[in-house]
């Protein structure tokens, strides 16, 4: 008997173990990162796996999703994008951020802030990829009170992050 409650409970745990899914990063259509436990494309998503920086920079086109900028312009791209959705989390999936401060919070409330404006333009003329890029000037607000706000760039893992604004 004790050996037949023991299969059982095997039995049970081996059939609860194979139930569970594994849990999925992807990227819908609007670039928001979802989590779930069915295929990515059941949620009109993709897969959100790492860039593969030799095919994007080969010039060959790729279905993986770019989760980060690798050019200037790529970073100028989702500010713009961010800018459009008013979605200061999306500003800040921007930064690059080294580790807590008291000043994250204002810096969160800052991008907050900055994203419920319209934004006008950048202020800088470095457009180009090839030019050093050590800063950023986002332009806010309406045209006759007009706001700058100045963020660091640094590459960091083949990509370029925002610093957080100052």
């Amino acid at each position: 008997m004790p050996r037949l409650a023991l299969l059982l409970v095997l039995c049970v745990a081996a059939t609860a173990t194979h139930a569970q899914n594994p849990i999925r990063r992807c990227v819908d259509a609007n670039g928001r990162q979802v989590f779930t436990d069915q295929p990515c494309a059941s949620v009109q998503a993709t897969d959100a796996v790492a860039p593969a920086t030799p095919v994007a920079a080969a010039g060959l086109s790729s279905t993986v999703p770019v989760l980060c900028a690798a050019t200037r312009a790529e970073l100028r791209q989702a500010i713009v994008d961010a800018f459009a959705a008013r979605d200061a989390n999306r500003l800040a999936g921007l930064i690059l951020w080294n580790g807590g401060s008291a000043g994250t919070v204002a810096d969160i409330r800052t991008l907050n802030s900055l994203t419920r404006q319209p934004l006008l333009d950048f202020g800088d003329a470095q457009a180009d990829d090839e030019a050093p890029a050590s800063d950023l000037r986002v332009h806010t607000g309406m045209a006759g009170a007009a706001q700058e706000t100045h963020f660091g760039i640094v590459r960091h893992a083949g990509c370029l992050w925002l610093t957080p604004p100052g």
